[in-house]
């Protein structure tokens, strides 16, 4: 017996041994082979799919193709061209003789490169009002090849927001996501048409919401990503990672013209909102009083004597304006207007644009040491007269 003990033992010593130079000088020899069977477990480290990863489950995607391709086919191209004004003394064989290449290359139309997105199989597209401001001929290439002259259903400078029409058949239509879902560190994707060099997806995350006072628009509420967005990606997508759309790329913080890590892009919400505005009525119908706001702080708070720390001070009223017919004066705090608490200036321009004109609205506001409600009658904001010039 005792014979038999020292044989397994030493039999065993050696089946270790052996394992070891095995797994140490030629693993791959103990590789599982394919086809052959998996121990009876539960795998938590599967390949998921962008959907898994985008939804929390804490998983990393591997590719986001399947996205790119769901909505690479509904982002287009767009080529916007204005004719300069004629010179006056252009026919002046004077002036031509001495300045002919100068007036040619005046005369030569500006060109400028942008992106755009098909949002309805009709033909609507949605891009920047910067992109194509002032053109006289705008050009649609869309991914498949196909090229359109298209034409301006409205803008709003206001959002930096365009409507375009083409009339093509059997148009991709990207499908709207829901921005009120999206959180900071979600996926996205930035589509467009980058520098001109052609159709381009770029991966990023959302890296703020709602970011605004940034003196690009009138009226601000940006996704904040570090996808890169440069040049000719303005109007272009920035999609979930299943492919809908839950922005409009329109600019990015940049020293050299290039991407550095912050773009910004108009939320759907608010994209889908101007654009059902322009086609309904070629214009975008927004609440006016008539002030100018400024930020109540601390310090101003302490020497008007205020009892209270939070709301906007009114500088300034518009003769003749609603605001001025409703009684408000210089030097009030506006604390909410219809119901809604309103703390800075660009809360208190948002809430007043989301009034009805030709209705009336009550204010609450601090005037010294008295609370008061001020009933004032809605107009409808006047048309911007000065555009803010960007970058295409």
């Amino acid at each position: 017996m005792r014979k038999t003990w020292i044989l397994f033992s030493q039999a065993v010593t050696v089946a270790v041994a052996m394992l070891f130079v095995v797994s140490t000088l030629k693993p791959e020899w103990l590789q599982r082979q394919p086809g052959a069977a998996l121990p009876n477990i539960v795998s938590i480290a599967t390949s998921p799919s962008p959907q898994t990863a985008a939804s929390g489950a804490g998983a990393v995607a591997t590719s986001y193709a399947a996205a790119a391709k769901s909505a690479l086919p509904a982002v287009v191209s767009i080529t916007a061209s204005k004719t300069p004004a004629g010179n006056p003394r252009g026919s002046d064989p004077f002036f031509q003789f001495f300045f002919g290449d100068r007036m040619r290359q005046q005369q030569e139309p500006q060109v400028g490169l942008g992106s755009g997105v098909i949002v309805s199989p009709q033909g609507y597209l949605i891009t920047n009002n910067h992109v194509i401001e002032g053109a006289d001929d705008i050009e649609v290439a869309l991914s498949d090849g196909r090229q359109a002259r298209a034409k301006v259903v409205g803008a709003d400078p206001d959002s930096d927001v365009a409507v375009l029409k083409i009339e093509l058949d059997n148009l991709p239509a990207i499908t709207f996501g829901n921005i009120d879902n999206a959180q900071v560190g979600d996926v996205v994707l930035a589509i467009g048409n980058p520098f001109g060099v052609g159709q381009t997806v770029t991966a990023g995350i959302i890296s703020a919401l709602g970011r605004n006072q940034l003196g690009i628009n009138t009226f601000e509420n940006f996704i904040q990503t570090d996808a890169a967005i440069n040049p000719g990606n303005s109007g272009g997508a920035l999609v979930d990672a299943g492919g809908n759309l839950l922005g409009i790329n329109t600019a990015i913080f940049s020293r050299t013209g290039g991407s550095l890590g912050i773009g910004f892009a108009i939320p759907v919400s608010t994209a889908r909102q101007v654009m059902e505005g322009l086609i309904k009525d070629g214009q975008v119908v927004r609440g006016w009083i008539g002030v100018e706001p400024r930020d109540l702080t601390p310090e101003i708070a302490q020497t008007l004597r205020l009892p209270i720390k939070e709301g906007v001070l009114i500088t300034g009223v518009l003769q003749s304006g609603p605001a001025s017919a409703g009684g408000l004066r210089p030097g009030d705090v506006v604390v909410k207007i219809a119901g809604t608490p309103v703390v800075n200036s660009r809360q208190l321009l948002n809430a007043v644009a989301a009034l009805e004109p030709q209705k009336s609205a009550v204010i609450a506001v601090q005037r010294g040491d008295k609370a008061l409600d001020v009933n004032v009658l809605v107009a409808q904001r006047p048309k911007a007269q000065q555009q803010v010039q960007r970058e295409r």
